[in-house]
């Protein structure tokens, strides 16, 4: 018996792992589920980062990119990517303000230098579009791992395709490129790492976003706000550095760094209901709240935008505290009575508060799941509840999990309907005789002269040629490059922007080109053409949004 004990020892010895190798085996187990997850990720983002790229460039081929905005960012990047300053000629003749307008005297947006480099290796605005894409896309890796810290993997993955299909990116995506692209991705970064612990990555987060627009300093504040209702310690102090910081920044972004580049501290006031300036408006808003509050939900428009918003993360931003990080961006849209622009849910606006929405719906599930009833689990487990592929283990769905799918499959079945659903449609990616008549058109002007050029035109000579947008007061370029069937901003009309052809026609201007509504006018360049580069005339139409 002994010597059969004796034998057997070593067969036991060859068959069962030993205790590094038992080791091996539970460590193994965590990194293949992150190599996993990586994967997982990379993918999703990927494939945010292909679709965002692709309805751009697709819309610039089709001639629906515009001058305002992206030749005026076009313009300014390739200025920093020459060593010199952020000029954009295009937005400095039209605003009246001159052709040497640095875009830090428009907007505080020091961190598009850092697009700069990419000029390096592709000189054209389609530059800017494929960087939009990857910054938007890049927002996701640090959204899934906050929501999974949260609520899990599953739940992650569906907040992240959720979050890339929701309406303020696509609205984004689709109207040229903006400094807010690189909002979500820092906005994610800051949540993250402080819900993680890790404060002073966050801290350099906010930092970073101080550097994106002037106004950035309030959502910086607002998310001040958010820490400060924590109540934790470490937090507080925090908190309160992010709520005076950030209005300190943005107040000094405003009054003194847009001025010190030859910009206006009050050119986007648009406030005037309350008062004159920024001390008297703040003084009516405390005194009369309701007034106040009223202007802020009315017309219907803003009221609309906000509840869309909250919709697509099926209300449960108004679960976290975290919400009170949107309020103070809010509020400078929807208290503006000069830009009622603002007020909508195009353009690129709603994607400076998308993200942080977003992470404060994950919290406010986290929230509602702990103090969710074990007992309302049971209906979970039932084979109805979820398909065969995901059961495991018979353990049941968690509610954050089923909020997390539920908003997602909205995004899913909203795409076709989206600002993107033209991609499901084979014409989109055809080429129809307009769009060969406007590359016709755009071909005939020579490389490296100045052009006007209507709004939708403007882009596809950027890359090439010195731009100004034909915006109805007669700069005197010579060459012109228009439309007289399409409606292009800023005219009210197609026969507008025709008139303004045949006033350039009957003013020593010959006809080059003219196919299916696109026509090519030129002259030699005189002692006008000069004149109206030295001392432009504001363009009457540019900022009285009558059409728009």
């Amino acid at each position: 018996m002994s010597s059969q004990a004796a034998g057997s020892r070593p067969a036991r010895a060859a068959t069962a792992p030993s205790e590094a190798e038992g080791a091996a085996v539970r460590s193994g187990r965590p990194l293949a589920l992150r190599r996993r997850s990586a994967v997982g990720v990379g993918a999703v983002t990927a494939a945010a980062a292909f679709v965002y790229c692709l309805d751009a460039l697709i819309l610039f081929r089709r001639f629906l990119a515009s001058t305002f905005d992206l030749v005026i960012f076009d313009q300014g990047i390739r200025g920093y990517a020459h060593f010199g300053a952020p000029v954009s000629i295009a937005r400095g003749v039209s605003d009246g303000q001159g052709a040497h307008l640095v875009l830090l005297a428009d907007h505080w947006s020091p961190v598009l230098a850092m697009l700069a480099p990419l000029y390096w290796l592709h000189d054209d605005p389609t530059t800017l579009l494929v960087a939009q894409g990857a910054l938007f896309a890049l927002a996701i890796p640090p959204l899934w791992v906050y929501t999974r810290r949260k609520l899990g993997a599953g739940a992650a993955y569906f907040v992240c395709v959720a979050y890339a299909l929701s309406l303020p990116v696509m609205e984004a995506v689709i109207f040229d490129f903006h400094e807010v692209a690189f909002v979500p991705a820092l906005t994610a970064v800051m949540v993250e790492r402080f819900d993680a612990g890790k404060r002073w990555a966050g801290v350099l987060a906010a930092v970073a976003l101080l550097l994106v627009k002037e106004d950035m300093g309030l959502l910086v504040a607002g998310f001040g706000c958010y820490l400060l209702l924590t109540r934790r310690r470490p937090e507080t102090w925090i908190g309160l550095a992010f709520v005076v910081g950030g209005v300190a920044a943005t107040w000094v972004a405003t009054q003194v760094l847009i001025p010190a580049f030859g910009g206006s501290a009050t050119f986007y006031w648009a406030y005037g209901q309350f008062g004159p300036t920024l001390g008297s408006a703040l003084a009516d808003v405390l005194t009369h709240p309701l007034h106040a509050l009223h202007v802020f939900v009315t017309p219907w428009v803003k009221a609309r935008t906000m509840l869309g918003l909250l919709a697509a993360f099926g209300f449960l931003p108004l679960a976290s505290p975290m919400v009170v990080a949107v309020l103070p961006l809010l509020a400078e849209r929807m208290l503006a009575s000069g830009y009622p622009l603002w007020w909508q849910a195009k353009f690129q606006y709603d994607a400076f508060v998308v993200m942080m929405l977003c992470c404060a719906a994950v919290d406010g599930a986290a929230r509602l799941q702990r103090h969710w009833p074990p007992s309302w689990n049971r209906w979970l487990t039932y084979p109805w509840s979820r398909p065969a592929w995901l059961r495991h283990g018979g353990s049941p769905w968690k509610p954050a999990t089923l909020w997390a799918a539920a908003i997602c499959v909205a995004a899913l079945v909203y795409f076709p309907s989206s600002p993107f659903g033209p991609l499901l449609h084979p014409g989109f990616y055809g080429v129809s005789a307009r769009m060969r008549a406007a590359a016709a058109a755009v071909a005939q002007v020579p490389s490296g002269v100045e052009v006007e050029a209507s709004n939708n035109l403007g882009p596809r000579l950027s890359g090439r040629d010195t731009v100004l947008l034909l915006d109805g007061t007669p700069r005197w370029a010579p060459w012109v490059v228009g439309d007289t069937l399409g409606l292009d901003f800023p005219f009210c009309s197609p026969s507008q922007q025709a008139g303004e052809l045949s006033y350039l026609r009957a003013h020593g201007y010959a006809l080059v080109f003219a196919d299916d509504g696109y026509v090519v006018l030129h002259r030699p360049a005189d002692r006008r053409t000069v004149q109206a580069l030295a001392h432009p005339l504001p363009a009457a139409r540019l900022h009285t949004n009558v059409c728009y």
